[in-house]
């Protein structure tokens, strides 16, 4: 059973605004996944706003750190995210936004920002039953 809970289609972006928890700076991270193939295609920013944004428009609005400003994913580049669910975790203070991605969703052209960056790790054993 999952933790996270679902933002209703169609729900009151001011009621769940309410029940996210935002750092310092107002900002929660968002973790954008694709709808039907749950691969992790990138990490955003988001501020309240830019959450509203999200659930009023269908398309995925971020806060850009660097450029202090509103980015719209697809406005420059053409790769669109279609927002299909939304859910936040346990603690309120994290976003799964689930998307139809068209294009590449990473700022490299790559599918997902995480293409090919995988790490070398020492496993950890099986427990034992």
């Amino acid at each position: 059973m999952s933790a996270d809970i679902t933002i209703p289609v169609g729900a009151d972006p001011e009621t769940a605004i309410g029940q996210l928890t935002f750092d310092a700076q107002g900002l929660l991270p968002a973790i954008v996944q694709q709808w039907d193939s749950r691969e992790v295609l990138m990490l955003g920013w988001m501020d309240a706003e830019a959450v509203r944004r999200t659930m009023t428009e269908g398309r995925v609005t971020y806060w850009s750190r660097s450029r202090q400003e509103y980015w719209r994913k697809g406005d420059t580049s053409g790769h669109v995210q279609f927002v299909r669910a939304l859910a936040y975790d346990c603690d309120g203070d994290t976003l799964l936004v689930e998307v139809d991605q068209h294009g590449a969703a990473c700022h490299t052209g790559t599918r997902s920002c995480f293409d090919g960056r995988g790490l070398d790790v020492l496993a950890a054993p099986s427990p034992t039953p």
